[in-house]
């Protein structure tokens, strides 16, 4: 494939350089998957020589590591898969703040921490998708109008304990209040084609099965089926629609995923090094073409399948509300019966 044979050259370039006489190391603590991060690693010590070690698991357990381990922790960075979660860190003073000229000038402002506490890396949305047998586009228009009781035992998502879904009813607590978000969460859950369960991937697979009609999940999901080289996976892709929401209104909700360092981070200097290297042109490049995410960086273009999803409007609300609102997200979903 074109996105395998760049990725090869690139690595094979980079991997000629010389490194370091004496490597160092940096400790990462990574919610996300090692297969999304593995060619970014690779590249930053061929780049840089410096070692990483890198522990997986997800959001809360790796925080909770942080919080049990204390001043022995030997976590360097951590990696977040939403900044809702990167929240939780902050709450639990985990990290510490940073100021890196590279880290400013490369990542928005939108997209970290007012305080330095935390970067983005890369962008996803979370529009809606459908089943093209079974939806038209123009029957769908804005989150809200999926409480409609058309769409009554229609709808598919994950479970109400993921982030994923946390961070979208957060948004719409900073942009409408708490009980707006709930009479949402309560609508969207009463149309519910049956009980949340699996990730963004085995919505979209229901989908095309048939087994609802629509459903919220992040773009990356749908990008790496349409590019995997499994045939199944592209026939299944080519059963679901994308639809970019509330393009009147405030936009289709967006989210990042997240690094930041260590409260007691032992190698400090390689750490910021390693998050300065993930809004580099490569890493970006990485997220982009590997990955299927939004590069954080308007001058790296996404991905040839990305781009075919077509431009969209985003929801524009500060990321830091979605740390904010979390927790009253989790009760409002405790409250309707969301699982």
């Amino acid at each position: 494939m074109v996105r395998a044979r760049w990725w090869l050259s690139l690595a094979g370039a980079v991997l000629s350089l010389p490194l370091a006489a004496n490597a160092a190391e940096v400790n990462v603590y990574s919610a996300r998957q090692e297969a999304l991060i593995k060619p970014q690693l690779e590249l930053f010590t061929a780049q840089t020589g410096i070692k990483v070690n890198l522990i997986t698991a997800g959001d809360d357990a790796l925080i909770e590591r942080l919080k049990s381990e204390g001043r022995n922790s030997p976590a360097d960075v951590l990696l977040t898969a939403d900044v809702g979660r990167m929240g939780r860190a902050v709450e639990q003073q985990l990290l510490q703040p940073i100021r890196s000229a590279a880290l400013e000038r490369l990542i928005p402002e939108i997209y970290r921490d007012p305080d330095g506490l935390w970067f983005g890396l890369s962008v996803r949305a979370r529009p809606i998708f459908y089943n093209k047998a079974k939806v038209k586009p123009e029957e769908l228009s804005t989150y809200d109008a999926l409480t409609d009781a058309k769409w009554k035992g229609r709808l598919l998502v994950r479970s109400s304990t993921h982030v994923y879904n946390q961070s979208l009813v957060a948004s719409m607590i900073a942009h409408s209040g708490v009980a707006a978000a709930e009479k949402w969460a309560k609508g969207f859950a009463d149309n519910l084609a049956r009980k949340p369960q699996g990730g963004d991937g085995d919505q979209l697979l229901a989908l095309a099965a048939g087994e609802g009609d629509v459903a919220l999940a992040n773009t990356y999901y749908f990008g790496r089926m349409l590019a995997s080289e499994a045939g199944d996976q592209r026939t299944v892709a080519a059963k679901i629609g994308l639809f970019w929401p509330d393009q009147q209104g405030r936009g289709v909700h967006v989210n990042v995923s997240t690094g930041a360092v260590a409260r007691h981070a032992p190698n400090r200097e390689q750490a910021i090094r390693f998050l300065e290297y993930l809004a580099s042109d490569d890493a970006q490049r990485v997220y982009a073409e590997v990955v299927h995410e939004f590069p954080i960086r308007q001058g790296i273009a996404p991905s040839s399948i990305v781009a075919g999803f077509g431009t969209f409007k985003a929801d524009t609300v500060a990321l830091k509300q979605l740390t904010v609102h979390n927790a009253e997200a989790v009760r409002i979903f405790d409250r309707v019966g969301w699982r």
